[in-house]
């Protein structure tokens, strides 16, 4: 759901008209490089030239790097300075005389020019611009019915505010483009969101850019505003806890190198890159192996892929409140400028991103994302030993690591997403959510008074939080030391002990299946307990195991609908928390292409019914991040940070520990100068 949040920064971010209007040089520094500003101004020029006069019906929907193919990215990277560059290309949807063409622009000839154009016919639009949700929020402002329905209910229009929703898919045979509009009231708070107007049904239609539905269904208490305040200035004492300042102080400057986009630091080295729709994208990532003196590949591309919220209030007003937030409003798009010393420490890095605007001109998101060494007291490795007579022992080695951190504000939500790089070789992916609740108003003061069920918790006097759920579909396309993988599953299992001569009953040991199908990768987690790991089945250890790299889950959420609810026939790449695929450069986006009231015909779902080859492949996984959000009073009238991760750790990638010869940091002692 998009917010006013969303509408100021759009307002704020600054567009590029670049002087710099020539072809992407063969100079380019990486293949994988999102998109310039100016590559987005050639890429708009093209377009418009294609489509001639009629140009000024073209809104830009998605713009972004078609991606070269892999094999060529691992050449140039093997051999740079003998290497051409492969091709520089964007990926382009615009909206034209209400079709969705999708067209393909080359960028690295003389003259920058469409080479490809088709007019899509299946189901589903793309993604939301901002401009448009702005425009459909700012509709009802001057619209006779709803001025008199905020005039029936007693209220001030300067402090109604109105935000929009996509209104999903419920076995429509055709579908227009629309959204739905969600009024609140801010009189005497910035919180809106705890403010809802309820009874009020508005739809247009973004094609028209007109209201074409409208129906005052009923009234019912705006909850007060009391309360309900989460800006600092505003809060009254007592204040608290207090809280001590700390510093983090690098005298000789951060530990990690940033060229271009690609990030060096300890026995790491990756790419980072930006999407509109995905957010943030780690690619190459690779590890120094100390003894075989050079990187290894452990990761080619990783991503968020698709965000599915759906919400649990079955009743007229709230049933079609099941959000995708990459697909239909975009993780890069709804990224935040971070702040310095707030969302990221002092010794943190920023880099800037860029998308297009709906009408093609660049525009620029400050501070997208930061880059930190993470000194938090952790320990990397220790062991105390006392039995060797005459000879303690004590060995410890303090845990730094390199964190990536962006934040994503989906309307009332924001997302906190890290990558962090530890030098034992692991890469720990989290998520922390955090924001404001997304509340119904109902006649209640007390939750005595309520008799049947209201689909959410009491959190205020007339606020009930409804219940809902966020998963998060991350693309992993693991390369482990090369990209002829195979999955491997390994069961714990237990058995009795058949030797008679010793008291024990029963032990556990270990049972591996290579899955050689997609079919057979599909897993529920949870049930029983296994490793998860990703072998090149072609290398082996000194010892004979095959190299890999597994996947730790942390706590497992399912979804609880059924399967052929239309939610979760959209959603159905969450059905399992984990799949795999061979590699395929048109599969990026789970749910889909086109999202926004996609009928769950393109989901990842869909494509492993072909049931490939995935043994000794090159092959992806898709794994799935969830929560279950019963809200609770202390998440009102803000949240505080609720974490989830997992984390890809190497399982006999290396011969011994990697870290074993690692030394602490040298203590630094803070100079005051007065």
């Amino acid at each position: 759901m998009a917010s006013t949040y969303r509408v100021l920064l759009f307002l704020l971010s600054i567009p590029l008209l670049s002087s710099f209007i020539s072809p992407a040089s063969s100079q380019h520094e990486h293949p994988l490089d999102p998109l310039t500003p100016a590559e987005f101004s050639l890429v708009r020029r093209a377009v418009m030239r294609s489509y001639g006069a009629s140009s000024g019906n073209v809104t830009f929907q998605y713009v972004g790097l078609d991606e070269p193919d892999k094999p060529l990215v691992y050449s140039w990277v093997s051999n740079q300075a003998d290497k051409i560059p492969p091709r520089r290309r964007a990926s382009v949807v615009v909206r034209f005389h209400e079709e969705t063409h999708e067209l393909v622009v080359d960028l690295s000839s003389r003259q920058p020019s469409v080479v490809s154009k088709e007019v899509y016919h299946g189901h589903g639009f793309p993604l939301l611009t901002l401009e448009e949700q702005t425009a459909a929020s700012d509709l009802p402002r001057t619209h006779d019915q709803f001025i008199r329905s905020i005039e029936k209910r007693g209220l001030d229009m300067s402090n109604v505010v109105c935000s929009d929703s996509s209104v999903g898919w419920y076995g429509e045979q055709r579908s227009r483009r629309v959204l739905k509009i969600l009024a609140y009231y801010t009189n005497g708070t910035a919180n809106f969101y705890m403010r809802p107007i309820e009874g009020i049904d508005i739809v247009v239609d973004l094609d028209l850019m007109k209201i074409v539905k409208y129906h005052d269904r009923f009234t019912t208490t705006v909850p007060m505003a009391e309360h309900t305040e989460y800006r600092l200035e505003k809060q009254h004492p007592p204040f608290g806890p207090p809280l001590k300042g700390a510093a983090v102080v690098q005298p000789h400057g951060p530990g990690f190198e940033i060229k271009g986009h690609i990030i060096s630091w300890a026995n790491w080295k990756f790419h980072l890159g930006f999407d509109v729709r995905v957010g943030p994208i780690v690619s190459l990532a690779s590890i120094y192996d100390l003894e075989k003196s050079r990187y290894r590949q452990v990761l080619y591309r990783a991503y968020i892929s698709e965000v599915f919220v759906p919400y649990m209030d079955p009743t007229e007003e709230w049933y079609y409140k099941t959000y995708f937030d990459s697909g239909e409003f975009g993780f890069g798009l709804s990224s935040v400028p971070l702040q310095p010393g707030a969302d990221c420490p002092e010794n943190a890095v920023f880099m800037d991103g860029f998308y297009a605007g709906q009408d093609g001109i660049p525009v620029k998101i400050p501070n997208v994302t930061c880059v930190f060494e993470k000194y938090a007291g952790n320990i990397m490795w220790r062991h105390t030993e006392v039995e060797i007579p005459d000879e303690p022992i004590t060995e410890v080695r303090s845990d730094v690591s390199l964190v990536v951190r962006s934040v994503s504000t989906v309307g009332n939500y924001d997302y906190i997403l890290d990558w962090e790089f530890k030098p034992s070789g692991a890469i720990k992916f989290e998520v922390g959510l955090i924001g404001l609740l997304e509340v119904k108003a109902v006649n209640y003061t007390h939750a005595v008074e309520i008799k049947e069920d209201e689909y959410g918790t009491m959190v205020g006097a007339n606020t009930i939080a409804t219940h809902h759920d966020h998963f998060l579909t991350y693309h992993l396309d693991l390369d482990v030391d090369g990209s002829p993988n195979s999955f491997v599953k390994t069961r714990l299992i237990t058995k009795a002990v058949a030797d008679n001569s010793v008291p024990r009953k029963s032990y556990w040991t270990v049972s591996s299946e290579t899955a050689r199908t997609e079919s057979e990768a599909q897993l529920r987690l949870g049930l029983e307990p296994c490793n998860l790991i990703v072998v090149n089945p072609n290398k082996r250890t000194k010892v004979g195991n095959d190299v890999g790299y597994r996947l730790i889950p942390g706590p497992i959420a399912s979804p609880l609908l059924f399967r052929d609810d239309y939610p979760q026939i959209r959603g159905a790449f969450t059905n399992n928390n984990l799949w795999v695929t061979p590699y395929n450069k048109s599969e990026k986006w789970a749910g889909g292409r086109y999202v926004d009231q996609s009928r769950g015909d393109d989901t990842l779902a869909v494509w492993t019914k072909r049931n490939r080859k995935i043994e000794n492949e090159d092959i992806v996984l898709w794994y799935t991040l969830g929560f279950h959000h019963i809200p609770y009073q202390e998440d009102f009238p803000t949240m505080p940070t609720l974490s989830s991760g997992f984390e890809l750790r190497p399982s006999n990638f290396f011969d011994r520990n990697l870290v074993l010869k690692t030394k602490s940091p040298e203590p630094v002692s803070p100079s005051c100068k007065h």
